[in-house]
C-alpha cells in the first residue's frame, strides 16, 4: 500500500507531544523463532488472499486513507530491534460490526468498522492497532507454530490464519471442527498478549499517543465480551490486572499532551455511522462462507460434500491401531477411516464426514487433538474448553461434574454434553475426555453420535480411550 502523508492538523498535534523514556519501562523480547521474517512475509500473504476471499474486506478510501494514517504512524515508531526490512505493513478496513480487529505475519492488519464506530478517541483505535502491530513485530503467529509439534503443526499458513482472525469466520478459515474447538493455534497465549501490550505502549507513546487509552478501550473490549458482543477476547485471553499493568506503563513513559481526539476521527465515525449497519461476524459466516480449502490428511482427503443421511455403520469390534506422529498411538474401529486435519484428527466410519463451508464435520466417530492452555490443572483447562464449546454451539449442554479416571497413564477427566447438530438439526450425544501433556497443553478425545445411537457408540468411545499410549 502506497505511503500517506498525515493531515496538517494531526501532525501539528503530534508536535505538542512529549515523551521521555524511562528507564522504569518493561523490556520486551521476541520470542524463539525457527521461521524466518521471509516466512512470515509469504504466510501473511497466502492469508491475506484468503481473508480477501472470506472477509467483507472494505475499498472504501476514506476509511482506508484514515486508518493508514494511524497505522503508518505506529509503524514508524517501531523499536529497531524489532524491524524487519522483508514487512510491508498495510491497514485496510471490515464492514463488520464487531469490535476486533487482527494482523497477519508480514504485516497486513485488519480493522473491524465496529472498532472505529465503538471506540470514544482516536487514542483507543491507535491503542488497538498498536497492540495488533506489535504481534507482527514480536512475529507472534511463527512463534506460535515454532512450539507446535509435528503432530500438530499441519498447514501452517491456514493455523496462522485460523489463530489470528478468531470468532466464527476463524474457525471456518482454520478448518475448525463441527464443535469449533479452541484448538493449539486459535489463540494467543496471555504471555504473547502481554508482550503486544507492553511493546504496544511503547509504541504509542513514541508516536506520540497516550497508552492509557489502549487500557481505556481493553476495559470497554471486556465489558462488550460480558454480554456476548466481541470475539476479539476469545483470541486475545486478558494476561490479568491488563489496565493496571498498562496504566503503570504509561505513567513510566511520560507522555503528555498527547491527542486523544481528533477531527479526523470525528469525521470517520459520522462518515461510518452514515452508512447501512454493517452485519456480525456470525452473520457474515453464515451467508458467505466460500472457503473450498480442504484438510490435509495422512491418510486421504475429506470429501467435499455433506455427510450421508442414510445408514452408518456399526462400530466394528475389530481394532486397528494408528500412530499420530510423535505424540501417540490408539486404536480404533477397523471400520473408521482417518481423516487428519490442521491441528486434530478425526476417525469416522464412512459416510459420517464430510465438508461444510469448507469446514471439516463429521456426525459419527471420534476427534483428537491439542488445545493451549495457560492453566496448568486439568479441570480448569477442561472448563476453558467446554466453554469455547459453548461459545461456538449456543445449544450446547455440558455438565461440569466429571468423572475421574486415567488416559495414556495420565490422569483424566471425562464429561457428557448434548447438542443439536447443524448438520442433521437432530439431537446428538457427545463424550469429552481430557489430560495434560507434559508442556502442559490439554490433550482433548471427543467422541459424537446421534442420541438415538449413543448406546452403540459409547463403547467404541470408552475402547478408544482406553487405547492411547503418548509417545512422549
Amino acid at each position: 500500500m502506497a505511503r500517506v502523508r498525515t493531515r496538517a492538523s494531526f501532525a501539528a498535534a503530534a508536535v505538542l507531544a512529549f515523551v521521555t523514556t524511562a528507564a522504569a519501562q518493561t523490556p520486551v523480547s521476541a520470542p524463539k523463532n525457527k521461521y524466518s521474517p521471509a516466512d512470515d512475509v509469504k504466510l501473511g500473504r497466502e492469508a491475506a488472499q484468503q481473508v480477501d476471499k472470506e472477509m467483507p474486506v472494505m475499498g472504501d478510501a476514506q476509511i482506508n486513507r484514515y486508518l493508514e494514517s494511524i497505522g503508518r504512524r505506529l509503524a514508524e515508531n517501531i523499536p529497531p530491534e524489532f524491524r524487519h526490512s522483508e514487512f510491508r505493513y498495510s491497514f485496510t478496513g471490515v464492514n463488520l460490526r464487531d469490535i476486533n480487529a487482527f494482523a497477519l505475519p508480514g504485516g497486513p492488519m485488519y480493522i473491524n468498522r465496529g472498532m472505529i464506530e465503538k471506540a470514544r478517541t482516536e487514542g483507543e483505535v491507535a491503542g488497538v492497532m498498536a497492540h495488533e502491530l506489535s504481534h507482527v513485530a514480536l512475529r507472534h503467529g511463527t512463534a506460535q507454530a515454532t512450539k507446535a509439534t509435528p503432530y500438530a503443526i499441519g498447514q501452517v499458513a491456514g493455523q496462522i490464519l485460523g489463530a489470528i482472525v478468531g470468532g466464527t469466520k476463524g474457525q471456518i478459515i482454520a478448518q475448525g471442527s463441527q464443535f469449533g474447538l479452541g484448538t493449539y493455534f486459535m489463540k494467543f497465549s496471555r504471555e504473547y498478549e502481554k508482550q503486544a501490550d507492553i511493546l504496544g505502549s511503547h509504541i504509542m507513546a513514541a508516536a506520540g499517543y497516550d497508552p492509557r487509552d489502549m487500557a481505556n478501550v481493553f476495559r470497554t473490549i471486556e465489558k462488550e465480551s460480558g454480554s456476548g458482543g466481541p470475539q476479539w477476547m476469545s483470541d486475545h485471553p486478558n494476561p490479568g490486572n491488563r489496565y493496571e499493568y498498562i496504566t503503570k506503563e504509561a505513567q513510566a513513559l511520560r507522555v503528555s499532551n498527547a491527542p486523544r481526539d481528533t477531527a479526523q476521527f470525528r469525521s470517520a465515525q459520522s462518515y461510518l455511522r452514515s452508512l447501512p449497519q454493517a452485519p456480525t461476524s456470525e452473520q457474515w459466516a453464515r451467508t458467505h462462507s466460500t472457503n473450498t480449502n480442504q484438510p490435509a490428511g495422512t491418510s486421504g482427503r475429506v470429501p467435499d460434500s455433506r455427510p450421508s443421511t442414510g445408514t452408518i455403520p456399526r462400530p466394528d469390534s475389530r481394532y486397528q491401531t494408528y500412530s499420530e506422529g510423535n505424540l501417540f498411538r490408539v486404536n480404533v474401529p477397523a471400520n473408521w477411516r482417518e481423516l487428519a486435519s490442521n491441528n486434530s484428527v478425526t476417525f469416522a466410519p464412512e459416510g459420517a464426514y464430510g465438508t461444510m463451508n469448507g469446514s471439516s464435520v463429521f456426525t459419527h466417530g471420534v476427534e483428537m487433538g491439542v488445545s493451549r492452555s495457560e492453566n496448568h490443572d486439568l479441570q480448569t483447562a477442561t472448563d476453558e474448553l467446554l466453554e469455547s464449546l459453548r461459545q461456538s454451539n449456543p445449544r450446547l449442554s455440558a455438565s461440569r461434574n466429571y468423572d475421574r479416571g486415567s488416559i495414556g497413564g495420565r490422569q483424566g477427566l471425562h464429561t457428557t454434553a448434548t447438542n443439536v447438530s447443524d448438520l442433521t438439526g437432530g439431537q446428538e450425544a457427545i463424550d469429552l475426555y481430557t489430560t495434560l501433556l507434559a508442556d502442559g497443553s490439554l490433550f482433548y478425545v471427543v467422541g459424537v453420535a446421534p442420541r438415538d445411537e449413543y448406546s452403540a457408540y459409547s463403547g467404541a468411545f470408552r475402547n478408544v480411550v482406553r487405547s492411547i499410549q503418548f509417545t512422549r
